[in-house]
């Protein structure tokens, strides 16, 4: 499943690792994308709920209100940006949605949960790519108050599921030895409604696996030992999350969008300066966040091939 190189939003604007929100304010506001990928990734999507359906959804009932401001969003902005696959229709408290890649048609009341065979939250999912997580704000902070999660990357939605901001990124490192977390929330309380902002998030993943969660760290996990210099070209891909942050005008709630591109070293490597710059920042990572994304486990294998493969000619302080 790996993405087309045309599509992949390639995280690394500096030749060093930096920590940093890296956070930038979408005009448009959007809250999804749709890529080639479309049908596949939402098959697949599809399957892991049915198959999964606790691991992939999880709701409070007081966030019904928020998940019905989701829907309409979604399915409304689907319409706008992509009216060609998508057509959106209001008649009183009648809607109407057609999704015309997949040809199917759905139609609801308002507010009304008898009028949908999923609850709104996860119906949206159905037809985007992203991950949808609902994070309440309420009480001076925000709380994650229903989640559809198909994609995660070594984390759970069971776990999490109705911690605060700060309990939720505990795992992150350095979050407890700076105020850098409490500076994120701060940002995101500013967000006013209507507003969208974006961020990059990075990691490096074996295989072109798109779930993986906490949950089936057996299965995936243990291919980070098999990594070697002559295999690390087909087994390793970038993983990039891009996250999307929407204040909801309505509920004041917030709308938090995950969209993961995966890119394999291979392909990577046809583009050189991707592959300098991927080689920089990883050759700088401090070693607890080498740990923490995984990156650890087949580094030594990783920076062999890189520089063996990146631009003839550059002088680096290469780690000892």
């Amino acid at each position: 499943m790996t993405t087309r190189i045309q599509d992949f939003p390639f995280p690394f604007t500096q030749d060093s690792y930096e920590y940093t929100n890296n956070s930038t304010q979408l005009d448009p506001p959007r809250c999804v994308t749709m890529t080639s990928g479309y049908q596949t990734e939402i098959q697949l999507k599809r399957n892991l709920i049915q198959e999964y359906p606790e691991r992939c959804y999880r709701s409070f009932h007081h966030s019904i209100e928020a998940q019905w401001e989701i829907l309409k969003l979604i399915m409304s902005e689907l319409a706008f940006y992509e009216p060609d696959h998508f057509s959106f229709r209001k008649k009183g408290k009648e809607f109407q949605f057609n999704n015309h890649i997949l040809e199917e048609e759905v139609r609801f009341t308002d507010r009304d949960l008898s009028s949908v065979d999923d609850e709104p939250l996860n119906l949206a999912g159905k037809h985007v790519q992203e991950d949808l997580i609902l994070m309440g704000d309420r009480d001076g902070t925000l709380f994650l108050d229903a989640g559809q999660l198909c994609f995660p990357s070594n984390w759970s939605l069971a776990f999490v599921f109705g911690l605060d901001f700060k309990s939720i990124h505990t795992p992150v490192p350095r979050v407890n030895q700076t105020d850098f977390i409490d500076k994120v929330e701060r940002f995101i309380k500013h967000i006013r409604p209507g507003m969208a902002w974006e961020r990059k998030n990075w990691s490096v993943t074996i295989t072109e696996k798109l779930d993986t969660p906490l949950e089936t760290f057996p299965e995936w996990g243990k291919h980070r030992l098999e990594v070697t210099e002559e295999n690390v070209e087909e087994l390793l891909h970038l993983r990039v999350e891009v996250q999307r942050l929407h204040r909801l005008p309505q509920t004041n709630d917030v709308l938090f969008t995950i969209h993961t591109y995966l890119l394999s070293l291979k392909e990577m490597a046809t583009k050189k300066d991707w592959l300098t710059r991927f080689f920089r920042n990883i050759d700088t990572l401090p070693d607890d966040i080498s740990e923490y994304k995984g990156i650890a486990y087949y580094k030594n294998p990783l920076m062999n091939y890189l520089e063996k493969n990146v631009s003839k000619g550059w002088s680096h302080g290469r780690h000892k």
